[in-house]
This record gives structure tokens, sequence and C-alpha cells, in this order.
């Protein structure tokens, strides 16, 4: 997952913070401790964590993430953050050998 989209309401600044969709990695979604929600009149969840921006920010940058753009819309401050793709590349190259694996030992 190279990129990850997180918001919060501009009066919220200190949370909460929305910090993914119902697909994003939920390895990840852990280790910000965010849970999936869906808000009421909302067709769609989301993961939310109580952390304000900056815990979430500064989490993401420890994990290789860095910031490529923040922009506001409405009341909502969003940022955009990217992984280098070595990283993920590494990451996919893991679940396509342990996929191989798991084929080869089935025609077994």
């Amino acid at each position: 997952m190279p990129h990850v989209i997180i918001s919060t309401q501009v009066r919220l600044d200190v949370g909460p913070t929305f910090v993914g969709d119902e697909w994003s990695d939920p390895e990840l979604m852990e280790y910000l401790e965010a849970s999936l929600v869906k808000v009421l009149g909302n067709n769609f969840a989301q993961y939310k964590t109580e952390d304000p921006p900056r815990i979430v920010l500064d989490k993401l940058e420890a994990r290789g993430y860095r910031l490529v753009t923040m922009t506001g819309v409405g009341q909502t401050c969003i940022w955009t953050l990217h992984q280098d793709l070595a990283k993920s590349n590494a990451e996919v190259k893991k679940i396509i050998e342990e996929e191989k694996e798991f084929v080869d030992n089935k025609h077994l």
C-alpha cells in the first residue's frame, strides 16, 4: 500500500483522524490504533483513530511514509502520504512467494 490519505475536521485538530477506507491494510490500521466505523448516513466505512493528525503523521513517517501534499476542503484537512515503492514491492514479492509456495504444496 504505497499511498495513505488521512483527514480531520478543522475544528477537531486534536482528533479523531480518519486514516483509511474499508479496503486499507489491516496491519497498518492496527498500528495506527484505528477502528473501522460507519457514520450514520454514509454508505461506506472508514478507519478512525482518536489520535490527532500530528501523531498519525509521526507514526506513518516512522513506517517510511512521506508527506506528498496537504489541502483543505471545506472544513476538512486532508494529507496524502506515499511510501517508497521499493518497500511496497518487497511486501508484494513476499506475498507472491507465499502464494507460489502454497500452489506448489497444493500440487504435491
